[in-house]
């Protein structure tokens, strides 16, 4: 079986479990989860780049979960192609990728995240908002890069609407890393994890990986080594062809 063979299905593969992973944040908490604490004041190969449109039903016929909202599958947490969301700030330079590394910041059980404490979060942590309405890391001065990674809501459609942010509510909110990114894969990950870890203290929320499973250290370890082989894949000079006899 081809490289190129086994890089779509590992991306496939990828895609199932993140579909998964948003069907269960709609499920009702199961008793134990723990309770959130009350708020204090804050003062403080040639891939099409998937859409913010390609939403795929999760949870139900109808696409809607457990919880009555729609939520979107991993397609849907990029940029829709030709629309701008009014901002080109954070859009990528290219719209081929190889690979996509997710995190989640999900509320505890039987709460929700709310937009106005979303917006203060990400902005203590570093991010910025713009291009179709969701948050970015970029490249210290050198914003024309493009986004180390993004930050966009789980729910149908994937931004956050400035203009409705007040009554914005939503169980999770998703990190993603798409590769190649305008820095190194490593240094974008040891960029984006703080900022989760950041992000899940000031919203009292739980960082959670992929699967849906709280992020701990085997984890953590594991992504890390595949960022490095990732990265050492990248700089490899291409095999030289044979020459003609």
């Amino acid at each position: 079986m081809s490289e190129v063979w086994l890089l779509r299905i590992g991306i496939l593969v990828a895609g199932l479990i993140l579909i998964a992973a948003i069907y269960f944040f709609g499920r009702p908490g199961r008793p134990g989860q723990g309770t959130r604490r009350p708020r204090e004041p804050r003062d403080d190969s040639g891939r099409r780049e998937p859409t913010f449109s390609e939403s795929l039903a999760a949870g139900g016929e109808d696409g809607r979960d457990d919880a009555g909202g729609e939520s979107v599958s991993q397609g849907a947490l990029f940029a829709e192609e030709g629309a701008s969301g009014g901002s080109e700030l954070g859009r990528r330079t290219s719209e081929e990728f190889d690979k996509i590394v997710t995190l989640y910041l999900a509320a505890r059980a039987g709460q929700k995240l709310h937009g106005p404490d979303i917006v203060v979060a990400a902005e203590k942590a570093g991010l910025v908002y713009g291009y179709m309405g969701v948050f970015h890391r970029l490249v210290e001065h050198h914003p024309e890069r493009g986004p180390m990674f993004s930050v966009a809501n789980i729910m149908k459609p994937g931004n956050f609407d400035m203009a409705d942010i007040q009554s914005l509510e939503t169980p999770a909110i998703a990190f993603f890393l798409t590769l190649p990114a305008p820095v190194a894969a490593l240094d974008a990950w040891e960029a984006m994890l703080p900022t989760a870890q950041r992000m899940a203290e000031l919203l009292d929320g739980v960082v959670l990986d992929e699967q849906r499973n709280a992020l701990g250290r085997q984890r953590i370890a594991h992504i890390r080594d595949e960022l490095r082989a990732y990265d050492r894949q990248r700089e490899a000079p291409p095999l030289s062809k044979p020459g003609r006899w």
